[in-house]
C-alpha cells in the first residue's frame, strides 16, 4: 500500500492532481482547496488512503497527518465512503470534527456535505468511543471538556436522549455555564412530559 508520496505537481483538476514521482505520474484524489492551493511543477507532499477496489485502486492525498488520520477514521464508519468522507474533511477541521463528535452535535454533522440525518447519527454512534483514541501526531487526541459537553453527559445520565439534549441546548444562551444549561434543558425537556 502506498502511505506518502512526495513529488513534482504537473497536473491539477477540480478533484485530483498528477503528481510525478521519478518519472511516475500518480494520480491523486484531493479536496478542492488543497488542489487549488498546489503550484504547477513545485514539489509537494501527500498522506496516502490507497482505496483498493475490483475496479480500480484510487490514492487520496493530505497535506496533514491530522486530516488523513480523520479521513481514515470516517472510512471505519458503515456507509461512508472516501468521496463522502473527503467532502466532510474539506469542510471541517479535525479538532472541530473531534469536538462535534465528543458533544454528540447532531446538528452540526447534518450541515456537512453529504451527511443526512442517519449518517449523522451512525458517525456519532460509531466514532463516539474512537475519537477519545483518535491518534494525531502520535499522541492521543485530547478534547476539551465544556460547560455543554458536561451538561450533556449529566442529561444523559437521567435517560435524555441525545436528540432532545442538542434541542434543549438550541435555546441556551452563549457561555452559559454547565448549571445553567442543565437548568434550562430540564425546563425545557419537561415541558413536553
Amino acid at each position: 500500500m502506498i502511505a506518502y508520496l512526495r513529488g513534482i505537481v504537473k497536473f491539477v483538476s477540480e478533484d485530483y492532481c498528477v503528481l510525478d514521482v521519478h518519472g511516475v505520474g500518480y494520480k491523486v484524489f484531493g479536496d478542492l482547496q488543497t488542489l487549488q492551493n498546489l503550484p504547477l511543477n513545485e514539489p509537494a507532499e501527500f498522506f496516502i488512503h490507497t482505496a483498493v477496489r475490483e475496479d480500480a485502486i484510487n490514492l487520496y492525498g493530505f497535506v496533514n497527518r491530522e486530516t488523513f488520520e480523520l479521513f481514515e477514521l470516517l472510512l471505519t464508519v458503515s456507509g461512508i465512503g472516501a468521496k463522502s468522507a473527503m467532502s466532510i474533511v474539506a469542510k471541517i477541521s479535525p479538532a472541530d470534527f473531534y469536538s462535534v463528535v465528543a458533544r454528540q452535535d447532531l446538528k452540526t454533522l447534518t450541515k456537512l456535505p453529504g451527511v443526512g440525518k442517519k449518517s449523522a447519527e451512525r458517525i456519532l454512534l460509531e466514532l463516539k468511543d474512537k475519537v477519545k483514541t483518535a491518534v494525531g501526531n502520535s499522541r492521543p487526541v485530547v478534547i476539551q471538556s465544556t460547560a455543554q459537553d458536561e451538561a450533556a453527559e449529566a442529561l444523559e445520565a437521567l435517560g435524555y436522549t441525545t436528540a432532545e439534549i442538542s434541542s434543549a441546548f438550541a435555546k441556551a444562551p452563549p457561555h452559559s455555564t454547565t448549571e445553567q444549561l442543565i437548568k434550562l434543558a430540564l425546563k425545557e425537556l419537561n415541558r413536553f412530559a
